[in-house]
C-alpha cells in the first residue's frame, strides 16, 4: 500500500487514502463534493420558505430569516460562477495544480455553509415555539445525513461542513430546547457518530470506487496497446492468405474447389472486418478518436461507402441501392466516424441477408437527415432489442446465418454515434429484414459541392488488366510469395525485394516497374514510406502505394496527406485490381 497522502484534508485510513489513486482521481472526488455544496447553497433557499412563512405565524418579526435566506441565495449566485471557473482549469487538466489550489477553497465554502445553518437556533432562540425548533433540528439532521454520502468524497470537505453547522447545532440545543435539553442532546450525540462514520464508510466507498476505475482503464489501455502494437503482425497471414485463394481461384479449373474456395474467402473477410472492429472499438473506448465535427455532403459520404461494398453485394447475388434526396444533404458529423459508422451496418446487413438486397438511404427527419440502412435479411429477436449495440451481443438468429464475428460492429456504431453526439437506433420485423438509422443535425455548407459527387456510382467490377510489371517491398518471405503469386496469376509480371537495398539493387539491374507497392514496417529497420518515395523519384513515370497493418502510425498519416495513396492489410484483391487498372488505364 503506497504511504498516506500527508496534504492538507488527506484522509490517512488504514484502507485507502488518497495516495492510491491519482491526482486526476483526487480532482474528480472533488468535483463531487463542490457540486454538493453548490446545489446545497441553492437547496437551503426553498428549505428557508416553510421556516420564515411559521415565523410570521407565530407573530414574530421575519427580518432576521430572511437576511439568513438571502445569505444562501446570494452564495448559491457567487458558487455558480465560481464552479465555472473551477471547471474551465480543471479543463486544462492540471490536476495536482487543481488539487491543491481549489481543496482550501471548497474546506472554506463548507465552512460557511455549516456555519450559515447555525444562524436560526441562534436568533430564535426565546422567540419560536418547540416545534419550530424541533422541525428545525430535524431538517439539519436530514441535511447532514444527505451530506455525509455526496460530500464525504473529500471527507475534509464534509468534517469542515459537519463540524460547524451540526456540531454548532448541537451545542446550540440547551439554549433551543432549556426544558427539553438533556433528552434532546444524547440523539444529537447519537447522530454525530452515526454520520462520522457513514461518512467514513462512503469516503472508501467512493476510494475504492476510483482505484477500480482506474485499474479497469489502465487495463483498457494495455490491451488497446497490444492490439495497436500486434496488428501488423496478426494482419500479415491474413494479407498473404486472401492474395493466395485469389490466385488459387484465377488456376483453378475444378468445379468441386469452387465452394470451397469461396467459404475460405469468406473466412478471410470475417477475418478482417473483426481485426477492424476490434482496433476500432479499441481506439475509440481508449479515446484516441479525435473528433472533427464539420458541414459536410452526406450524399457525397453514402456514395463511397456503396462503392466499396458494390461488388461484395453482387458476389452474394444481392442488389445494393442507394436513394439520395432531391437536394443537398448537409449535415454536422466527423466524416470518418459516419463513414465507419455505415460500413459497418452496411457489412452486418450483408452478412445478415440470404435473398433480396439492401437499400442505403438518406431521409429528411424533422429538422435533420437520417441515414438508413435497410435489408431485407433475418430480422432481430424480440427479446434481443435492448443489448443489440452492446458489445460482444449478437442477434439470436445472427448464428443460424453466420457463425464468425463476435457482435462488434453494432457497438462501433453506437460508440461512433456517442462521439459525434447522434442519435442512432433501429427497427427490426423477425423474419422479414431491419432499418438501421443514424439522425444528424442539417445544416449548410460553406461551397456548393460538385454535381459529380452526388450521383450513384459506376459498377466496380474488377476491369481486365493491361501488361506491366510491379515491384513490391516486404520483409515477409510468405507474404512475397502470396504478392508473386496473385500478380502472375494475373498476367503482369512482379519481381520483390525485402529491403530498400535490395530494390535499388533490382533497378540497377535495369528493373523499371509500372508499379511499385511497400510495406511500411521492415525490417531492416527502414521506414516503408522512405522506400517508396525514393523509388518514385528515380521512377517518375511509376504508380505507388504503402502497404500497411499499422492503422494509426503518424508516416501513414503523412503520407496520406501528401497525396500517397496506403492501402491496409488486409488487402481486397478486387480493390488491388481495381487500383492497377486504374494506374494501367491511365498509363496506356
Amino acid at each position: 500500500m503506497p504511504e498516506p497522502d500527508k496534504s492538507p484534508g488527506a484522509d490517512n485510513t488504514n484502507e485507502l487514502s488518497y495516495a492510491s489513486i491519482s491526482p486526476a482521481g483526487r480532482v474528480g472526488l472533488l468535483d463531487v463534493a463542490f457540486s454538493r455544496i453548490n446545489y446545497g447553497f441553492g437547496a437551503m433557499v426553498i428549505v428557508g420558505l416553510p421556516f420564515i412563512a411559521w415565523y410570521i405565524h407565530l407573530g414574530q418579526n421575519p427580518l432576521v430569516l430572511m437576511l439568513w435566506s438571502g445569505w444562501y441565495l446570494a452564495g448559491f449566485l457567487a458558487l455558480r460562477s465560481l464552479y465555472r471557473r473551477y471547471q474551465r482549469e480543471r479543463a486544462e487538466r492540471r490536476h495536482v495544480t487543481t488539487w491543491r489550489r481549489w481543496l482550501p477553497v471548497v474546506q472554506g465554502i463548507a465552512l460557511g455553509y455549516g456555519f450559515s445553518m447555525v444562524i436560526p437556533p441562534l436568533l430564535t432562540a426565546g422567540h419560536a415555539s418547540f416545534e419550530f425548533q424541533l422541525v428545525y433540528f430535524c431538517a439539519v439532521a436530514a441535511i447532514v445525513a444527505g451530506n455525509s454520502v455526496h460530500s464525504s468524497p473529500v471527507l475534509s470537505v464534509f468534517r469542515c461542513f459537519f463540524l460547524t453547522g451540526w456540531g454548532g447545532v448541537t451545542m446550540l440545543l440547551p439554549f433551543s430546547f432549556p426544558d427539553h435539553w438533556h433528552y434532546v442532546l444524547p440523539l444529537a450525540l447519537l447522530h454525530t457518530l452515526t454520520m462520522l462514520r457513514h461518512s467514513a464508510i462512503s469516503h472508501q466507498f467512493f476510494l475504492k470506487n476510483i482505484v477500480l476505475q482506474e485499474q479497469a482503464e489502465k487495463a483498457l489501455y494495455d490491451m488497446n496497446l497490444f492490439l495497436t502494437t500486434a496488428s501488423h503482425d496478426l494482419r500479415q497471414p491474413v494479407h498473404a492468405m486472401g492474395f493466395l485463394i485469389e490466385s488459387i481461384s484465377r488456376n483453378n479449373r475444378d468445379p468441386a474447389l469452387h465452394q470451397a474456395l469461396a467459404d475460405l474467402r469468406q473466412s478471410v473477410r470475417s477475418a478482417t472486418q473483426m481485426f477492424n472492429a476490434l482496433l476500432d472499438l479499441s481506439r475509440i473506448e481508449s479515446g484516441r478518436v479525435q473528433i472533427k465535427t464539420e458541414a459536410i455532403n452526406l450524399a457525397e459520404v453514402v456514395t463511397t461507402v456503396a462503392t466499396i461494398f458494390r461488388e461484395e453485394a453482387r458476389n452474394r447475388a444481392l442488389e445494393l441501392r442507394v436513394h439520395l434526396p432531391a437536394g443537398l444533404a448537409v449535415a454536422l458529423a466527423d466524416t470518418t466516424l459516419l463513414r465507419q459508422s455505415l460500413s459497418n451496418l452496411l457489412h452486418n446487413a450483408l452478412r445478415y441477408t440470404r435473398e433480396g438486397g439492401i437499400l442505403l438511404a438518406i431521409r429528411r427527419r424533422g429538422g435533420g437527415w437520417r441515414c438508413e440502412v435497410w435489408d431485407s435479411g433475418i430480422g432481430i429477436a424480440t427479446g434481443d432489442s435492448a443489448n443489440i449495440f452492446s458489445p460482444y451481443f449478437r442477434n439470436e438468429h445472427a448464428w443460424d446465418i453466420d457463425s464468425a464475428g463476435h457482435g462488434l460492429g453494432l457497438a462501433v456504431v453506437a460508440r461512433c454515434c456517442a462521439l459525434m453526439g447522434a442519435e442512432y437506433g433501429f427497427r427490426s420485423r423477425e423474419g422479414s429484414g431491419s432499418c438501421f438509422w443514424i439522425q444528424l443535425p442539417a445544416t449548410t455548407l460553406a461551397q456548393p459541392p460538385a454535381s459529380a459527387g452526388l450521383h450513384e456510382p459506376a459498377s466496380t467490377q474488377a476491369q481486365p488488366l493491361w501488361s506491366g510489371s510491379c515491384l513490391v517491398i516486404d520483409d515477409d518471405p510468405l507474404v512475397r510469395s502470396a504478392w508473386a503469386t496473385m500478380l502472375d496469376a494475373w498476367g503482369l509480371k512482379v519481381a520483390c525485394a525485402d529491403s530498400g537495398r535490395q530494390a535499388f539493387g533490382l533497378l540497377d539491374a535495369g528493373l523499371t516497374p509500372d508499379a511499385i507497392f511497400c510495406d511500411q514496417r521492415l525490417r531492416s529497420g527502414e521506414s516503408g514510406f522512405e522506400v517508396l518515395r525514393a523509388l518514385l523519384e528515380r521512377l517518375p513515370a511509376a504508380s505507388g502505394a504503402m502497404i500497411s497493418g499499422e492503422l494509426e502510425s503518424p508516416e501513414l498519416a503523412v503520407a496520406e496527406e501528401q497525396g500517397y495513396l496506403v492501402l491496409a492489410k488486409p488487402v481486397n484483391p478486387t480493390e488491388l485490381q481495381a487500383v492497377l487498372g486504374h494506374w494501367f488505364a491511365a498509363k496506356a
